[in-house]
């Protein structure tokens, strides 16, 4: 008899657990990678689900409860709400998770968006070719998606978009992005953003931009540089270099008058 209630206990929990992981489907992934010079990444995804009418009053409940982790909602959403830019070296920082408010679709359907921010570290590696040219290779080992037979292959419904830093060139790029279509034409001129779409093979992902540094540029890096090796002492040695070029200057007046 007790075994025979622990069996319905068993599929009546299986049941109602299916019923609240259905009643939250999702519609589509949108992973935006921000690209910054120092090899780090800043990275935003939204997840729109449709909201079934039974749900939508405890989907009203959850996004309330400020107790419930990221870990909650993911046994609530499915596995798709995961951070898919990741290092496992150095993990994420400046972590944000926001479930958005429900609203009414076009269709009639009562959808809401989950949105993510987060930094990586060391998702590009980054090469001095010449003179203010450095070469950024793009990590492919960071792409945390779904993986195939292949390797790493985009989820459904999913677009992955990364947007290069300022004044970049693309040099090497692998598969052909989606949007924009046809800018291998033109040898990717101008293009500051590609994206690809869904269930797109991602095991052999590579992306390669070159950046011509100006000379202010390559000036203001240089004292950052020196900044971060001697902190505040760099102020002092640059006071101390505008005194004495002061004096020489001051010195070799006179000397003329």
């Amino acid at each position: 008899m007790l075994r025979n209630q622990v069996i319905l206990t068993a599929v009546f929990m299986l049941f109602v657990s299916q019923i609240s992981y259905a009643s939250y489907s999702v519609t589509h992934l949108n992973t935006t990678v921000t690209l910054n010079l120092n090899n780090s990444a800043s990275v935003r995804e939204i997840l729109t689900i449709n909201i079934s009418n039974v749900s939508i009053s405890q989907y009203a409940n959850d996004r309330a409860d400020l107790n419930l982790t990221l870990s909650n909602w993911q046994a609530l959403i499915g596995p798709l709400l995961s951070q898919h830019i990741i290092n496992p070296k150095n993990g994420v920082y400046n972590f944000k998770f926001l479930p958005g408010p429900p609203k009414l679709s076009i269709t009639g359907q009562e959808q809401a968006q989950l949105l993510m921010s987060y930094d990586v570290m060391n998702v590009t590696t980054v090469t001095q070719s010449a003179p203010r040219t450095f070469i950024y290779s793009f990590n492919p080992n960071v792409l945390n998606f779904e993986h195939g037979a292949s390797g790493v292959v985009l989820n459904p419904n999913t677009t992955l978009t990364i947007i290069l830093p300022s004044g970049s060139k693309i040099s090497t790029i692998f598969p052909t992005p989606d949007i924009p279509s046809g800018a291998f034409a033109s040898d990717y001129a101008n293009v500051t953003q590609v994206s690809w779409l869904y269930q797109e093979p991602l095991s052999k992902f590579t992306l390669v931009f070159v950046i011509k540094q100006s000379i202010p540029a390559e000036v203001e890096a240089f004292f950052k540089a020196v900044y971060t090796k001697l902190g505040i002492f760099t102020y002092i040695v640059i006071g101390a270099i505008i005194v004495l070029f002061m004096l020489y200057t001051y010195f070799k007046s006179v000397e003329s008058g």
